[in-house]
């Protein structure tokens, strides 16, 4: 979808255009009007100047004197040149040659303008042809000037007025532009918050925003603090849960040891059996939130330092052996949720330490796309195991401790960030090599 500030721009500037060439077509046919209402006035000075030469003669006839009429009527192909019907008989100016121009006579008191375009030698011509009652006589005069001087000098008007109109335009497009943008900054302002609110830093829009998006901006606050305080109390919650189950859990471990049940070996097996996988469960629940530590959903990520912190919690948890942990992992934060990456990490090393025999390598490339791969000198899997390993739930061995459910939450986070979980041999180690690769 387009963004907004280029719908804006794209907006406003087809207005503008549209504004400026309506503008400059009106202007162009301004100047023309004006232009054409100065050559018909001065046409009709010297058709007036024309009328006054005709006087009665002795027969009764009205006689037409050209030695009053200006020059210009006398030089060829001046440009300037009329026609003259008096009673019948037709004068044309000299400026003519000889030549004629169809013009027909008006009857008295009517008034034509006429765009004449073949004139002489091709000059186009603005005529003025009118009609006189002229001391009893039909008079018509036709004035014609020639357009072509004028019309260069309107197109060079026009192509003024046009370069003006262009660079107006840019300076109006620039300034609309750069308003836009200073009206959108806001909105740029609340990207970058969110940015922050991702990478953990901020957990509040702050920015001061428009009154149009101002009740989004609360709503979005309100959802984050939403989300934080049920994601805060769904975890607490486990810790609860589990914790609140110890109790109940340890009764019924003395309750399989009842001398009453020495009787009923089968119901005992069964009830020591059932209360294990409860006693597992629960202490899963509980590493699990060890791992993940009680601090804010969305902060960002160091590997350096968190792998540091795991590994010694680690090294307790599996005080009976004796673990090498090679790690190879970025000092810097990472734009990823501290407590799924402490989850997801968690799992894998826990796993690795559950069945490496003493020598686990961490690495997690940051170069491009986050890549976390752990591996372990642990006894492996046939490849068969190696397809099922994912599954929720699965156990390869059942003799020791655990649920399998670790490589499954690993694929969960996976899955939500859009990654890819990948469980293979370790040609290094030998053991297992499990390896996560989040997209950019």
């Amino acid at each position: 979808m387009m963004s907004l500030q280029r719908r804006l721009n794209r907006g406003l500037m087809f207005i503008l255009c549209t504004v400026f060439v309506g503008h400059w077509l009106a202007a162009d046919w301004v100047i023309r009007a004006v232009a054409e209402k100065q050559m018909t006035t001065r046409l009709q000075h010297d058709a007036d100047s024309l009328l006054d030469t005709l006087r009665p003669n002795s027969g009764g006839q009205l006689d037409f004197d050209s030695s009053h009429i200006g020059t210009v009527y006398g030089q060829a192909f001046s440009g300037h040149y009329f026609v003259l019907h008096i009673a019948g008989k037709t004068y044309y100016s000299q400026s003519l040659q000889g030549e004629t121009l169809p013009i027909a006579p008006l009857p008295a008191d009517a008034v034509q303008l006429i765009h004449y375009a073949d004139g002489p030698q091709h000059q186009p011509l603005l005529v003025l042809n009118r009609g006189w009652q002229r001391f009893g006589f039909p008079v018509s005069i036709a004035i014609a000037e020639d357009l072509t001087d004028i019309g260069r000098d309107i197109d060079h008007i026009r192509l003024a007025y046009l370069a003006l109109t262009v660079l107006v335009l840019l300076l109006a497009i620039g300034l609309q532009t750069g308003d836009v943008r200073r009206s959108l900054h806001p909105l740029q302002a609340v990207r970058g918050e969110l940015a922050e609110i991702a990478g953990g830093r901020k957990q509040q829009i702050q920015t001061r925003v428009p009154l149009e998006i101002k009740p989004l901006v609360r709503e979005v606050n309100r959802l984050l603090l939403l989300v934080e305080r049920r994601l805060h109390q769904s975890r607490i919650a486990i810790g609860n849960l589990a914790h609140a189950l110890k109790t109940p859990l340890a009764m019924l471990f003395r309750l399989a040891e009842h001398p009453e049940l020495a009787a009923h070996p089968e119901l005992r097996l069964q009830l020591q059996q059932q209360t294990q996988r409860m006693h597992e469960r629960i202490e899963r629940e509980l590493k699990r939130a060890r791992l993940s530590g009680n601090l804010q959903s969305a902060s960002m990520f160091n590997p350096h330092e968190e792998l540091q912190a795991l590994t010694m919690l680690l090294r307790n948890i599996y005080s009976e052996k004796v673990l090498n942990f090679q790690i190879a992992a970025p000092d810097r934060l990472i734009n990823f949720d501290r407590e799924d990456m402490l989850e997801l990490i968690g799992n894998l090393l826990d796993n690795a330490c559950k069945w490496a025999a003493g020598h686990i390598i961490v690495d997690i490339d940051c170069s491009q796309a986050m890549r976390i791969s752990v591996e372990d000198d642990g006894p492996g899997c046939s490849e068969l195991e190696l397809q099922q390993l994912s599954r929720r739930g699965l156990r390869l061995d059942e003799a020791v401790q655990g649920h399998g459910l670790g490589l499954a939450i690993v694929r969960d986070i996976a899955e939500f960030y859009r990654g890819k979980l990948s469980i293979e041999r370790s040609a290094q180690l030998g053991g297992l090599r499990v390896s996560v690769q989040f997209p950019r």
